[in-house]
C-alpha cells in the first residue's frame, strides 16, 4: 500500500483570498515505511511574502524570486502523489491551497478531501483534550524535533510520517513481516547458522575431573569444605 505523507508552505492562511503556495514537501511511504522517495519544491507565489508568514518559515521574497511558478511543477507535483491516500496534518488546509492552485490551471483535477488521512483528526481521536499540534506529538512520541527551528514541508513532512506511524500503533507496527505467511517461514533467528557442533557428554572427563581438583586445591578455605 502507497501512501503520501504532504506538507506544505504559503502565504498565509486563506488560499481563497489570495495566498499561495511556496514549498511543497511530500514523502512516500509503501506499507508504512519510508521508502526514501521524495517530492520538494519551492514555488515563486507570484506575489509578496507578509511578514507573519516569513517568521514561519522564513522563505522570503528574495529566496522565491527565481523559484519557479506552480505552473511549472504541478504535472511533476500530480504524477509523484498519483491517486494514493494523502497523510496531512489538518488536510482541509493543505488541499484547500493545493485546489486553489490547480484551479488556477486547464486539464488538472482537483485533490479529493477523502483521500486525505488528517493526523490532526486521528491524534484527536487517540487522545481526546491534549494538544495535537505537530510539536505537542513529537514530545508525546519522543521523535526528534530540534532540527525544526521554523516550519519546512520537507522536514515537517519527515516528521509528520514518524508520527503518522505512532498514530497508527508504533513504529514497530508488524515488526517488519508484514506480507509473510509466517505459517510457511522459517525465520532467519531460528534457522541453523553453519554445522552442527557433535553433542557434548554431560559427564567431564578424567582430564577434567583432575584439573577441577588441581583448581580446588589452590582455594584457601573453601566454604564448601567446611564443616559445622
Amino acid at each position: 500500500m502507497r501512501e503520501i505523507v504532504l506538507d506544505t508552505e504559503t502565504t498565509g492562511f486563506k488560499a481563497n483570498e489570495g495566498d499561495r503556495l511556496v514549498e511543497i514537501g511530500c514523502i512516500e511511504l509503501v506499507n508504512h515505511i519510508p521508502t526514501g522517495r521524495h517530492y520538494h519544491v519551492y514555488i515563486n507565489p507570484e506575489r509578496a511574502m507578509p511578514e507573519d508568514a516569513f517568521k514561519v518559515h522564513g522563505l522570503s521574497d528574495e529566496f522565491l524570486k527565481d523559484k519557479p511558478l506552480f505552473a511549472a511543477v504541478a504535472q511533476d507535483f500530480c504524477d509523484f502523489i498519483g491517486e494514493d491516500p494523502l497523510v496531512i496534518h489538518n488536510a482541509q488546509f493543505d488541499i484547500g491551497f493545493l485546489n486553489a492552485e490547480l484551479a488556477r490551471l486547464t486539464g488538472f483535477p482537483h485533490v479529493a478531501m477523502e483521500r486525505a488521512i488528517d493526523t490532526v483528526r486521528l491524534a484527536r481521536q487517540k487522545f481526546p483534550g491534549a494538544q495535537v499540534s505537530l510539536d505537542a506529538l513529537c514530545k508525546r512520541f519522543n521523535i526528534d524535533n530540534s532540527a525544526r527551528v521554523k516550519h519546512g514541508a520537507l522536514l515537517d513532512a519527515e516528521l509528520l510520517a514518524e508520527v503518522y506511524l505512532e498514530l497508527i500503533g508504533g513504529r514497530q507496527q508488524g515488526l517488519g513481516l508484514a506480507g509473510l505467511d509466517v505459517g510457511d517461514t522459517v525465520l532467519a533467528a531460528q534457522a541453523p547458522r553453519g554445522p552442527a557442533r557433535p553433542v557434548r557428554p554431560h559427564a567431564a572427563s578424567p582430564e577434567e575431573l583432575a584439573a577441577h581438583a588441581a583448581f580446588v586445591a589452590k582455594l584457601k578455605d573453601p566454604l564448601w569444605l567446611k564443616t559445622e
